[in-house]
């Protein structure tokens, strides 16, 4: 990491709640960014100097750009310098490695895709060294690397298991720092993704919020009082156990009428072609499920319900003010949403408060964002609770 940036850190509680803040809802004027905070006027003020003087936070004037040739007391709000360094975030698929650059509000800025020809360990990092130095070549201001990962990841470190890539103890962190120069930290993909939301997405400003996923597998992630909540199970394939329907489908991934039996990709490609023989792409079965076909229609009809009921029973045990429903698989809401729609109705009180439920249709560059994301809360801001 740069001189620069390494100045940032440590910050105090204190300071990194104030740039948080900054960062996340910024530009705020100081009486806002009390107010937000419950702080003095002299707390706010001894808080805010030394990140100013790091150059994390910048005082800008109230059309945005830096407040300059003024006299007297500062009053102008503060914000980051969003543009002042730039962090490189990766999402490993079993075929792929995506890759972006964002700022330090992780707007992306650029894209990088490489195909993964092998899952040896050693392979992958110096795939991922090369990526990350086509980009800085281009980004010199990088000042680190967030890397997500399908699977359970131990100290956002080492991949502790990840079934489709067949690692058990991988030390990816290491491998990739060691072959950069540059700080990196590994997370689960889901984890990763609920906290890129939950600060610059669909769930800024929530107190109770869910992100479910919908792919290859399927992903929950939970918020509350506005930060994301771990659990043990959350990367050991969440909703495989999961029961939707008792008498449901039985496939090769999930229990019997599971979440992931009736929901995911995979899943709906394997009834199709245990039915008819024929191995369809997922995007053609909804589009022959929209056209009518029967079979097809069946299916995506029984995952529409699936889903109807998954959300309907988040929504009487959590209560969020919102869903997000992101993934490669939620083209489903498209074919069969009034389906989705009429099952969460029928499974919910009448008079239950109404749940925003927004739909995402994210690439793989939405993940590798949310691992910068994790770059920036941890390298930057060295916020490492969750």
């Amino acid at each position: 990491m740069s001189a620069r940036a390494a100045s940032w850190l440590p910050l105090s509680p204190g300071e990194r709640a104030v740039a948080i803040e900054v960062l996340v809802h910024g530009p705020l004027s100081r009486s806002d960014l009390a107010r937000r905070l419950d702080l003095s006027a002299g707390s706010l003020t001894r808080l805010t100097k030394p990140l100013i003087e790091s150059g994390l936070l910048i005082e800008v004037a109230d059309g945005g750009g830096p407040a300059e040739g003024r006299h007297g007391r500062p009053s102008q709000p503060l914000d980051v310098v969003a543009e002042s360094r730039t962090f490189l975030g990766f999402k490993i698929t079993e075929e792929m490695v995506y890759g972006v650059v964002t700022t330090l509000r992780s707007d992306i800025v650029a894209r990088l895709d490489r195909p993964l020809t092998s899952h040896d360990p050693v392979h992958v990092a110096a795939l991922l060294a090369e990526m990350a130095g086509a980009l800085t070549a281009e980004f010199p201001t990088a000042a680190g690397i967030g890397i997500g990962v399908g699977g359970l990841v131990q100290d956002r470190a080492v991949v502790g298991e990840s079934v489709f890539l067949h690692w058990r103890g991988v030390p990816l962190a290491r491998l990739v720092e060691e072959r950069t120069g540059l700080p990196v930290v590994v997370e689960n993909d889901v984890a990763a993704l609920v906290e890129a939301e939950t600060w610059f997405g669909a769930g800024r400003g929530l107190e109770r919020f869910v992100v479910l996923t919908i792919g290859a597998g399927i992903g929950y992630g939970l918020v509350l009082g506005g930060k994301r909540v771990p659990y043990a199970e959350e990367d050991r394939g969440f909703g495989r156990h999961w029961i939707i329907d008792p008498n449901g489908p039985l496939t090769p991934s999930g229990e019997r009428g599971s979440a992931v039996s009736l929901l995911t990709i995979p899943s709906i490609r394997y009834q199709i072609r245990a039915a008819t023989g024929s191995d369809k792409p997922y995007e053609e079965i909804l589009g022959l499920a929209a056209a009518g076909e029967p079979m097809c229609s069946r299916v995506v009809e029984e995952a529409a319900r699936a889903l109807g009921t998954l959300v309907a029973q988040i929504s009487n045990f959590v209560m969020p003010q919102k869903i997000l429903l992101a993934g490669e698989g939620v083209g489903l809401m498209d074919v069969a949403g009034k389906t989705v729609e009429d099952t969460i109705r029928s499974q919910r009180h009448p008079l239950a408060a109404p749940v925003g439920l927004e739909t995402k249709v994210s690439d793989f560059h939405d993940w590798a964002r949310g691992a910068a994301v994790l770059a920036i809360q941890v390298l930057v801001l060295g916020a490492v609770d969750g």
